[in-house]
C-alpha cells in the first residue's frame, strides 16, 4: 500500500480472516487494532477470542488481566424490543424483569421445540473453558434470546418482531432466529452493530455473512 493502514483497513482484515478462519491473520490485524487504539475494548475482546477459539486459555487470562489493569471494561450485550410503545432491555442471563420466570419458561418451549425440529446448539462459539453441557447453558440466555421468548409471549400471533442489538448477532442466535421466524411464523428484524439481519420463513437476508 502507498500509505500506512488505519483503523479500517485492520478492521476489515479482520473481518475477512475470521469468515475465512485465517486465525494467524486475525492474531496479526487485532494486534495492530490495539496499537492504533489502545483503549477499544471490542479489541482485546475479540484477540481474547481468538484465543479461545484456539484453546489457549493462558493468552486468554493474560488479555483479560491487561484489560484490568489498564481499566478497559468490556461493553455488555444488551437487547431491546418495543412493545404497547415500551422499551424492554435484556442483557445476557437477566432476571431483572418483573415477568423473568414466565419468560425463561417461554424460551425453554422455544429452544425445545427448535430442538425437535433438528436445532443443535452451535458450541464452538461459547468462548469459556467450560464443559458441553456449560457451553450449551451459556448459549440459552443470549439477551436476544430472551428478547425474541418475550416479544412471542406478549405479542398476537403474526406480528413482526424488531430487536436492536448494540453487538453483533452470534451465528447460534442467528440459527435460532432464522428457525423461530419459520416455526412460529414471524417475521423478525435484527439490527445488531452492522447491519440489519432480516428473517421471514426460515430464510434471511444476509446469507450467513455478517
Amino acid at each position: 500500500m502507498p500509505m500506512e493502514p488505519g483503523v479500517l483497513i485492520w478492521g476489515s482484515l479482520l473481518s475477512g480472516s475470521r469468515m475465512l478462519g485465517d486465525i494467524k491473520t486475525c492474531e496479526a490485524a487485532l494486534k495492530r487494532l490495539i496499537e492504533l487504539e489502545p483503549i477499544n475494548s471490542g479489541a482485546y475482546v475479540l484477540l481474547s477470542n481468538v484465543y479461545a477459539k484456539t484453546g489457549r486459555w493462558i493468552e486468554v487470562k493474560r488479555i483479560r488481566h491487561e484489560m484490568e489493569v489498564k481499566g478497559i471494561k468490556k461493553v455488555p450485550g444488551c437487547s431491546s424490543v418495543e412493545v404497547d410503545g415500551v422499551i424492554h432491555e435484556f442483557v445476557v442471563g437477566d432476571e431483572s424483569q418483573q415477568e423473568s420466570e414466565k419468560i425463561y419458561t417461554m424460551l425453554d418451549e422455544i429452544m425445545q421445540r427448535l430442538r425437535e425440529a433438528g436445532y443443535v446448539s452451535d458450541t464452538k462459539e461459547v468462548l469459556l473453558d467450560l464443559d458441553e453441557e456449560g457451553k450449551e447453558m451459556a448459549l440459552s440466555y443470549h439477551s436476544e434470546k430472551l428478547a425474541i421468548a418475550f416479544c412471542l409471549m406478549k405479542t398476537r400471533p403474526g406480528i413482526p418482531v424488531r430487536i436492536i442489538k448494540n453487538l453483533r448477532i452470534r451465528g447460534d442466535c442467528h440459527l435460532v432466529m432464522k428457525m423461530i421466524s419459520k416455526l412460529f411464523g414471524r417475521e423478525i428484524v435484527v439490527r445488531d452493530c452492522n447491519r440489519f439481519h432480516h428473517f421471514r420463513d426460515g430464510s434471511f437476508s444476509c446469507r450467513d455473512y455478517w
